[in-house]
C-alpha cells in the first residue's frame, strides 16, 4: 500500500511519518521510569557495596596488647542446668572450659517467663542446685537468673503495667534460689521503649541489696538515623541510638550488646561489624556499668547468622580492634551459648582474648 499524500515526501526519505500533533510519543514517558526504576535498584546494591568496603577497612588492623580480658567476662548457659537434665559430670565439664579464663559471671536460662510477666516455679526446680554446685566448682563466680520472652504480637507487652508488675515480682521470686543476680532478655526491643526503662528502675528497687542487675541489648544504628529508617521501612526500631542505650545502661549493673545474627558474609565483614559495634557502645554506656560484647559460639545457619563467617575468632579480633587502648576495668565478653560452644570456640576463646592474668 502506498502512503497518503502527505506522507510521500517523508517515506521517500527514509523518515518516519511525524507523529500528529497533541499525541504524546509513547516511549519517553516508559524510558524515564525506567531509567528512576535503575536509579531505585542501584541504591541499595551502592549503599551494600559503600558499608561492605567500610566494614572491611574496619577489619584491618594490629589489636592493642592491652586489648584482652579484663577478668569481667559472662557466658549464657542453657535451662538444662534448672530443670534437672544437667548433673555433676557437666558441671565438670563447663568448670574445665572455664578455669583460668576471664568469665567471672554465669547467666543460667530460667524461664522462659510467661506472656503476663509470671514464671512457674516448676520451670526451674534444681535452680538452687545449679547456683551451689557452679559456686563450688568455679569459686569467685557469680551466678544469675535469665529471664527472657519474645515481644512479637501476642507475646509479651511491656506497654501493660500489670505484666510489668509481674516482671518484677518474677524477679524477686527467682532470688528465693540463690542467685546473685537478674539478667533479663527482651527481644525485639525497640529504641526508645519506655516499659523497659521502668521494668529496670522497679527491678533495682526490688532487688535485695548487693544483687545484680543486667540485661542482653540489640545492637546499635552504625550511623545516625538507620534507627529511624529502620522504624520506616520494618515498622520498628530494630537499631537502638546511643542515646537509648545509655539510658538503659546507667539503670544497670551489666549490659550485654548481642553483636551476632548480622547476615555479614565474611568472617572479615563481621569482624568490622563488632568492631564498630564495641566502639560506639564503649562510647555510650558509662563507666561505672560493665559493658560486654556478645560473641557467637552457635553453628546453626539461618539469614541472619552464617557459622562461616560468625566465628569466635572474627568476633575476638573485632572486639580487641574496637577496644584498642581503652583502660576501663569494666569490659568483657559474652560467650553465647554454653550447649552450643564447641572445643574449637572455648579454644579460640582463649587464645584470641586471654586467660584471667
Amino acid at each position: 500500500m502506498r502512503p497518503h499524500r502527505e506522507d510521500q515526501s517523508t517515506a521517500r526519505d527514509g523518515l518516519a511519518p511525524p507523529e500528529p500533533i497533541g499525541r504524546p510519543s509513547g516511549r519517553r514517558p516508559w524510558r524515564r521510569a525506567w531509567q528512576v526504576v535503575v536509579v531505585l535498584l542501584s541504591l541499595p546494591v551502592l549503599v551494600l557495596a559503600l558499608s561492605g568496603i567500610a566494614l572491611y577497612l574496619f577489619s584491618l588492623g594490629t589489636p592493642s596488647p592491652g586489648a584482652v580480658t579484663r577478668g569481667r567476662d559472662a557466658a549464657w548457659l542453657g535451662h538444662a542446668w534448672v530443670d534437672g537434665r544437667n548433673g555433676d559430670p557437666q558441671v565438670a565439664a563447663l568448670a574445665a572450659h572455664l578455669r583460668g579464663t576471664g568469665v567471672s559471671d554465669l547467666y543460667v536460662h530460667t524461664g522462659p517467663i510467661e506472656v503476663d510477666g509470671t514464671l512457674p516455679t516448676s520451670l526451674y526446680p534444681r535452680a538452687g542446685w545449679a547456683v551451689g554446685a557452679l559456686r563450688r566448682a568455679l569459686p569467685g563466680v557469680r551466678v544469675h537468673a535469665w529471664l527472657g520472652q519474645r515481644l512479637d504480637p501476642g507475646m509479651l507487652d511491656l506497654s501493660d503495667a500489670q505484666t510489668r508488675a509481674n516482671i518484677v515480682r518474677t524477679a524477686g521470686q527467682v532470688m528465693a534460689a540463690g542467685f546473685d543476680g537478674v539478667h533479663y532478655n527482651f527481644e525485639p526491643l525497640d529504641s526508645g521503649d519506655l516499659g523497659l526503662l521502668d521494668v529496670l528502675d522497679r527491678t533495682r528497687a526490688a532487688l535485695p541489696p548487693g544483687r545484680l542487675l543486667s540485661l542482653s541489648v540489640h545492637q546499635l544504628e552504625p550511623l545516625p538515623g538507620l534507627s529511624t529508617a529502620s522504624e520506616l521501612v520494618l515498622g520498628r526500631a530494630a537499631l537502638w541510638t546511643a542515646g537509648y542505650l545509655r539510658e538503659v545502661a546507667r539503670r544497670l549493673d551489666q549490659v550485654a550488646v548481642m553483636t551476632y545474627d548480622t547476615a555479614q558474609p565474611t568472617q572479615a565483614l563481621f569482624s568490622g561489624y563488632v568492631r564498630r559495634q564495641t566502639a560506639l557502645a564503649l562510647a555510650a554506656v558509662p563507666t561505672g556499668t560493665t559493658l560486654l560484647i556478645g560473641v557467637p559460639a552457635y553453628h546453626d545457619p539461618t539469614w541472619t547468622h552464617h557459622p562461616s563467617a560468625e566465628t569466635m575468632r572474627a568476633s575476638i579480633h573485632g572486639v580487641r580492634l574496637g577496644l584498642g587502648g581503652d583502660t576501663r576495668r569494666s569490659f568483657g565478653v559474652a560467650l553465647y551459648v554454653d550447649f552450643t560452644a564447641t572445643e574449637a570456640d572455648w579454644d579460640e576463646y582463649r587464645r584470641g582474648w586471654g586467660g584471667a592474668g
